[in-house]
């Protein structure tokens, strides 16, 4: 639970998706450093619920190798794509955008109404979230 709180710190949210989700995880050492936790969602997508490293393994690309494994075992489960919700600003948003995932929608004002402390990023709280996809198409990403 530590390790995902890293990423959603609402232990109550974690709770509720959890249990109709997949975890995948990255270990080093034999300790796990990393996961990742997926849901099945409408119209074949999953959605990307928690991805997080732990703070000393950070900025050593386990993260995007985590996230490349997840992407490549859903492309394989015959998946049509991967949707996540992030922050309008910050490295997650470049993190996921390097993986090829693109802009869908903004949800206006979610975490300000999903959560009870304010999430602030570098001086600046986050209010809106972005919704980012990645399609599989055929062979290829889109």
């Amino acid at each position: 639970m530590d390790l995902l709180l890293l990423a959603d710190p609402s232990e109550v949210a974690i709770k509720e998706y959890l249990h109709q989700s997949r975890c995948f995880v990255a270990y080093a050492n034999d300790v796990v450093v990393g996961a990742c936790v997926l849901k099945p969602v409408q119209g074949g997508m999953v959605e990307l619920m928690n991805i997080a490293v732990s703070p000393s393994n950070q900025q050593s690309g386990i993260g995007t190798r985590l996230l490349r494994n997840v992407i490549d075992k859903v492309k394989g489960s015959g998946a049509k794509g991967i949707e996540v919700g992030t922050g309008t600003f910050g490295h997650q948003l470049s993190f996921y955008q390097r993986q090829g995932f693109r802009v869908d929608r903004i949800d206006k004002d979610f975490f300000l109404k999903n959560y009870p402390e304010p999430i602030v990023e570098d001086g600046i709280q986050h209010k809106d979230m972005l919704r980012l996809t990645l399609e599989f198409c055929g062979d290829a990403l889109q």
